[in-house]
């Protein structure tokens, strides 16, 4: 508020609560706006609200009588006065209002009810809110995270397609992760066949996916067996891994392995069986013995 009033050079004076003999010229231009301009209009955004506020400022609430002087109107009087009075600076206010939000567990923040992406590295931080009429941006200290069209509806998710590739592109990137660390805790040699890969220029992403399909038919200790036969053929490739797999399948006579994908119904009831105690089939027995 002393920020504002010293850029347009007025004094602001403050006055007791629940007095409003003190403040009566302010309340009753309140009361005038609120009646002669907003009561039953219509407008379509912020921008033809303001402009029509502008063209009433200057048009019908300047030609009205002014009310110590009924000879004149306000245009008049407000003429005859503006050469006394301190000139407006030529730089308008920055007025923007500054809340604090925090990104929760997705890439967003709710502001003014709606939702704003944020990059995904900003996610559980608290942040700051700019916003003006027009625009919103997100800042973190004096970092500018985010900048988007400001919404004035409701429930809206307002999206920068940028925010969304890159969270995606950190996720794929994550999946592949968890399955190279997978793949490494089963079969500690496959880091050598993904470093060897790498350096003929292959695409680690499929082969990190057929190695852990081979692990899930095979078992960690056979994938680790044949990535080291293949790499002691100087093949890192998941096909001499395979051929591995299958002949020393075929060297232990054991049928191919059939990989079964099962729906979520079924797989829910697949489920660990408590065995009860049998002894009660025992005390029935005793008792049958015992009637004849």
């Amino acid at each position: 508020m002393l920020d504002f009033a010293g850029h347009y050079r007025y004094e602001p004076r403050p006055v007791a609560v629940a007095r409003g003999n003190e403040k009566g010229r302010v309340e009753r231009a309140i009361r005038f706006v609120r009646d002669a301009f907003f009561a039953a209009r219509t407008f379509t955004d912020l921008d033809d609200l303001n402009a029509q506020a502008d063209a009433w400022c200057r048009g019908q609430a300047a030609d009205r009588r002014c009310p110590e002087d009924h000879t004149r109107s306000v245009a008049e009087v407000f003429a005859e006065e503006a050469p006394r009075l301190l000139s407006l600076p030529d730089n308008p206010y920055p007025v923007v209002e500054q809340v604090a939000v925090k990104a929760g567990k997705t890439p967003y923040v709710r502001f003014d009810l709606n939702d704003y992406s944020v990059p995904h590295s900003y996610v559980r931080r608290t942040l700051t809110v700019l916003a003006d009429p027009d625009r919103l941006r997100i800042v973190d200290g004096q970092a500018i995270v985010a900048s988007h069209p400001r919404s004035f509806d409701k429930g809206q998710q307002i999206e920068e397609p940028a925010h969304v590739q890159a969270l995606v592109a950190w996720k794929r990137q994550a999946r592949r992760h968890r399955a190279t660390d997978r793949l490494a805790q089963a079969a500690p040699a496959s880091r050598t066949l993904l470093v060897r890969a790498a350096e003929r220029g292959a695409n680690l992403g499929s082969i990190t996916v057929t190695l852990v399909q081979l692990l899930e038919r095979y078992g960690a200790n056979q994938l680790d067996a044949a990535i080291i036969e293949a790499l002691e053929r100087d093949v890192p490739h998941p096909n001499a891994v395979r051929l591995a797999l299958e002949r020393r399948r075929d060297d232990r006579q054991q049928a191919p392995p059939v990989a079964l994908t099962l729906p979520a119904h079924v797989q829910a009831r697949d489920r660990a069986v408590r065995a009860h105690s049998l002894e009660i089939y025992d005390q029935l027995k005793k008792v049958g013995h015992e009637e004849p």
